[in-house]
């Protein structure tokens, strides 16, 4: 017939992936359960989104932690990264210390950097790590040692690759660290829609901080979450958008065992909050790189079922990026 195959025009969405992501073994007590991160490749390899629709690429990590130190006090940085943090700070980190860990750790962190420079060429690119929001200049909590998405932000705004950057966090924590390490910058808007109960009990000032009541289902939520982005996307204007897509926020994850603030989003109410923000940004040509975010299997759960939750805004952006 003379027309090309489907399949040359279709658009593939760069994912961003290390195996070293997840420190293996590890315990498996622990309430942040490394395996995830395979676990969402091996989900998206069974499904055959990677071979079908995706390109991946290996984050590489800079031979200095210079990226790091832009964000973070170059003294934590050193310490964190030669194990010699005091225990204290380990501890409140979340997460004990290995040199696996911290390599993991920064794969993952540098590799929304890696996204963020994908999504500028490609119009959407996803790291399958990444939203390591609680993490402050001098210290980590909530299992994140360094800042993702304020590390990739400078990095683009250094670059000259981007002026005006807006962080969506949507996972049901507040992003307290990202809040505090941009509070001075007006090139950078994070915007926070989380459980108001929900950690940290004290929390930083985002540019714009919804906090929801616990429970808040599909329907409120995207009724915020639409007025709010709408204003924010007028007013703002970003030309970069890094999107915090935690799935933390599904009425059955685990979260609510141990975390008093929970959300009561659906599957498919949590596909639509994906696709909604994806295809308002896209539309009016900014690039978006996506992170994770949060996700936890109840006692006794399935740890693969976290996994295909996380995958949903992967499947969502193979769709969208056909529009870019």
């Amino acid at each position: 017939s003379g027309l090309a195959p489907v399949c040359s025009r279709m658009k593939r969405l760069p994912l961003v992936y290390h195996r070293l992501y997840s420190v293996e073994p590890w315990d498996a007590s622990h309430r942040f359960v490394m395996k995830k991160y395979r676990l969402l490749y091996e989900h998206l390899e069974r499904t055959e989104l990677v071979r079908s629709r995706c390109s991946v690429h290996t984050p590489t990590l800079p031979s200095t932690h210079a990226w790091l130190h832009r964000v973070h006090c170059p003294q934590y940085v050193e310490q964190y990264c030669d194990g010699t943090l005091a225990p204290a700070k380990i501890r409140r980190i979340g997460l004990p210390w290995t040199p696996g860990v911290v390599e993991s750790s920064c794969l993952e962190v540098y590799g929304t950097t890696v996204a963020a420079k994908l999504a500028l060429e490609h119009g959407i690119s996803c790291n399958l790590g990444g939203g390591t929001h609680h993490a402050h200049y001098d210290f980590g909590a909530g299992y994140n040692a360094f800042n993702d998405l304020v590390t990739a932000a400078y990095a683009l705004l250094d670059g000259s690759l981007a002026s005006r950057i807006l962080i969506i966090d949507l996972d049901v924590h507040q992003g307290d660290g990202t809040a505090a390490l941009t509070a001075d910058n007006p090139a950078i808007y994070a915007m926070s829609v989380h459980s108001e109960q929900a950690f940290p009990l004290r929390k930083s000032k985002s540019s714009l901080d919804i906090g929801l009541p616990t429970g808040t289902g599909d329907d409120e939520y995207m009724a915020k979450l639409r007025d709010s982005l709408f204003g924010v996307l007028e007013d703002f204007r970003p030309d970069f958008v890094f999107y915090d897509a935690g799935v933390d926020c599904f009425k059955d994850d685990g979260v609510k065992s141990f975390c008093r603030g929970h959300l009561g989003l659906t599957l498919q109410g949590m596909r639509q909050r994906d696709e909604f923000v994806l295809r308002e940004c896209t539309r009016r040509g900014i690039p978006v790189a996506t992170v994770i975010g949060g996700g936890y299997a109840p006692k006794g759960g399935s740890h693969e079922e976290v996994a295909a939750r996380h995958a949903i805004v992967h499947e969502v952006a193979a769709d969208v990026i056909q529009t870019c």
